[in-house]
C-alpha cells in the first residue's frame, strides 16, 4: 500500500511528542480522509470491525444483555449483566437507555432478547455503531468472544468522507501502534472501490493533542 510502516511510526512518535502531559492516559487515534466517494449512495457507506494485532491498550467496557446460561457465564467473568426484566425497565426511561448506550464500548446479547433490544435500545445503540454481538441462549463460554472484543475497534463511514479509529494508548510501543494503524488502513482500503487511490490523507493524534500527517 501507499503508506510505509516507517512513515506511520514517525507520525506516531511525533503525535506523542507533541501531546502535552495530561492526568490520564490518552488514546492514540487515526483519521483517514477519503476522496472521490459519493456518500449519498448507501453502498458507499460501511461499518467495520477491525481486530487490532496489539489490542486497544486499555480494557473496553463490555455489557451482556441476557438471562439464563449466558447471564451466568457473564457473571463468572465479572461482566456487567442486564437482564430481560431490566431491559423492560429501560423502555420506560429514555434517559437511562441513552446513558447505558454511552457507558459501554460493546454489548453481547442472548438471541431471544434481540427483538426487545431492537425495540427499546436500537435507537440509542444503532447510531453509535454499538448493536450487540448475538450469541445462542445456551452459550456458556464467552471467553473467546470477550478476548476478540478486547482487541476490536468498530469504525464507520457515514455522512462525512473521514473515518476515525482508536489504535491504542500513548503508553504503547510506537511500532505496535503503527501496526494497529496499518490494520485499520488496510480494512478501510479493502472496502473502497478504488482502494488506496481514494485515500486523500491520514493523520495520527492523541486525544487532546494536535494531528500529525502521515507522509507518503
Amino acid at each position: 500500500m501507499a503508506f510505509d510502516r516507517q512513515k506511520i511510526v514517525e507520525a506516531v512518535k511525533e503525535a506523542k511528542a507533541r501531546a502535552k502531559p495530561r492526568n490520564f492516559t490518552q488514546t492514540v487515534e487515526v483519521a483517514v480522509n477519503l476522496k472521490d466517494i459519493d456518500l449519498r449512495k448507501p453502498e458507499n457507506r460501511f461499518k467495520l470491525e477491525v481486530v487490532l494485532p496489539h489490542g486497544r491498550g486499555k480494557e473496553p467496557k463490555i455489557a451482556v444483555i441476557a438471562d439464563g446460561a449466558v447471564a451466568e457465564a457473564a457473571k463468572k467473568l465479572g461482566l456487567d449483566v442486564i437482564s430481560g426484566e431490566q431491559l423492560e425497565e429501560l423502555a420506560k426511561s429514555p434517559r437511562q437507555a441513552r446513558k447505558l448506550a454511552k457507558s459501554y464500548d460493546f454489548f453481547i446479547a442472548a438471541a431471544p432478547l434481540m427483538p426487545k433490544i431492537g425495540r427499546y435500545l436500537g435507537r440509542y445503540l444503532g447510531p453509535r455503531n454499538k448493536m450487540p454481538q448475538v450469541v445462542p441462549p445456551t452459550m456458556t463460554n464467552l471467553e473467546p468472544i470477550i478476548a476478540r472484543l478486547k482487541k476490536t475497534v468498530r469504525i464507520q463511514l457515514k455522512n462525512n468522507p473521514v473515518v476515525h479509529a482508536p489504535i491504542g494508548t500513548e503508553d504503547m510501543d510506537d511500532e505496535k501502534l503503527a501496526e494497529n494503524a496499518e490494520a485499520v488502513l488496510n480494512a478501510i482500503i479493502n472496502k473502497l472501490e478504488r482502494g488506496e487511490n481514494q485515500v486523500k490523507s491520514v493523520y495520527v493524534k492523541t486525544t487532546m493533542g494536535p494531528a500529525v500527517k502521515v507522509e507518503r
